[in-house]
């Protein structure tokens, strides 16, 4: 669906004179002090062989605006000798704790060398803040102690990119995915890999994390994930993953991670040529739309969903909602928020104070790449969001405050 409205927009990352770009957005609300923290990869150029350093600009989110500080360089999220790539942040409400996670990369080895060649030079880390992101501390590389010799047969690895997610149980989820060395051919020398997503986990507020399972098929690269509540009082975690074969793929887990499903194609949500990374958050369905119906069940989980909307190249960046996130065809939309040049993107959900005698407002914000040739580019917008659902009401709002803009 598109529409004459496009949210208001605030740039916050710009492609510098010098080359010096911005890219692989990711985006975290912390509700107890009202911080949005966005994150992204400087890159010396777009390349990914070119990525160097993370960055970070915090925002006091006010009821409708929020006011930025200016960008800072997070000098402690490196490891000597290796690019930072592909930020995860996830916030534990039990202690306060913030913990942004990424990949770092010897080098300026590539992904396709790691491939072709079977050596994995990524390793794992993460740097936490207890303080809502004004100090850090030195990074953690948890590589042997989480993956141990399995990374033997990952051509490679990383993470989301973008959001993490804690469960009910206080299970911190950071979204990964793996290109598994199936055989190796010419003495060793040349791999054969298969891409899959999977998830590392904590169930003891990050001290100790673990693996599990990766998605058996179809082949699923990027992804993120939401945990889904369902009117029968049942719990799944939902994964939707990028893919090469023109559609996205979701996959169910009924045991927080540890085990998923065989994954489905999702023929409502297309991926452009090579596909392309997008972003998923789960948030309360509306309890004022359920008490008008006189639901007897539980509050389900919906799901919003960005990702461009063209099916032949990244462009014109679009948000869906499913109701019924398990079925694949419960996707309604897309809304198309950006005309032009977009590609990764990254949702946050937000609850503002509500008014005397009514529910919470939703409010949702989106980082997302765009431009007007290239899609390299950070932005922020505000309006709202229109999904038909004739079998629940005649439309539902939802206030998409605003899009935040990684620009080139």
């Amino acid at each position: 669906m598109r529409s004459s409205h496009f949210p208001a927009r605030s740039v916050l990352f710009r492609k510098e004179p010098n080359g010096v770009t911005y890219r692989v957005p990711a985006l975290i609300y912390l509700s107890s002090s009202k911080r949005l923290l966005a994150f992204c990869e400087e890159r010396l150029s777009p390349a990914d062989s070119q990525a160097h350093l993370l960055v970070m600009r915090k925002g006091i989110f006010h009821r409708n605006y929020v006011e930025w500080e200016d960008m800072h360089v997070l000098a402690s999220a490196l490891l000597p000798g290796h690019r930072s790539m592909n930020p995860c942040p996830v916030y534990d409400e039990f202690t306060g704790t913030l913990f942004l996670f990424f990949i770092a990369v010897l080098g300026h080895t590539s992904e396709s060398y790691q491939l072709v060649t079977g050596k994995n030079v990524t390793r794992l880390c993460y740097i936490c803040s207890t303080d809502a992101g004004d100090t850090w501390s030195p990074v953690t590389d948890l590589t042997q102690k989480v993956i141990g010799d399995t990374i033997k047969v990952w051509a490679t690895f990383a993470l989301g990119p973008g959001h993490g997610i804690q469960l009910k149980s206080g299970r911190l989820i950071i979204p990964a995915y793996t290109y598994h060395i199936e055989c190796k051919e010419c003495f060793g020398q040349l791999c054969q890999t298969a891409p899959h997503a999977f998830c590392f986990h904590s169930d003891t507020h990050g001290r100790i994390w673990r693996f599990g399972e990766v998605v058996p098929g179809p082949e699923s690269v990027e992804c993120q994930m939401a945990s889904v509540d369902e009117e029968d009082g049942s719990n799944v975690l939902y994964c939707n993953a990028r893919s090469p074969l023109g559609y996205r793929v979701q996959a169910l887990s009924l045991d927080d991670g540890a085990v998923f499903q065989e994954g489905q194609l999702v023929h409502r949500l297309v991926e452009p040529r090579n596909g392309c990374h997008g972003s998923i958050i789960g948030f309360p369905a509306p309890l004022n739309l359920y008490h008008r119906l006189k639901s007897p069940f539980l509050t389900p989980t919906w799901v919003v969903y960005s990702h461009p909307t063209s099916s032949t190249a990244r462009k014109d960046m679009g948000v869906f909602l499913s109701l019924f996130p398990r079925d694949p065809h419960s996707w309604h939309g897309p809304w198309v928020i950006y005309e032009g040049p977009s590609a990764y993107s990254d949702l946050a959900y937000l609850e503002l104070p509500p008014s005397p005698g009514e529910p919470p407002a939703v409010a949702f914000a989106c980082l997302f790449e765009c431009g007007t040739k290239t899609s390299f580019f950070f932005y922020l917008q505000r309006h709202f969001l229109h999904f038909k659902n004739e079998k629940l009401v005649p439309f539902m709002l939802l206030t998409f405050l605003y899009l935040l803009e990684l620009k080139c």
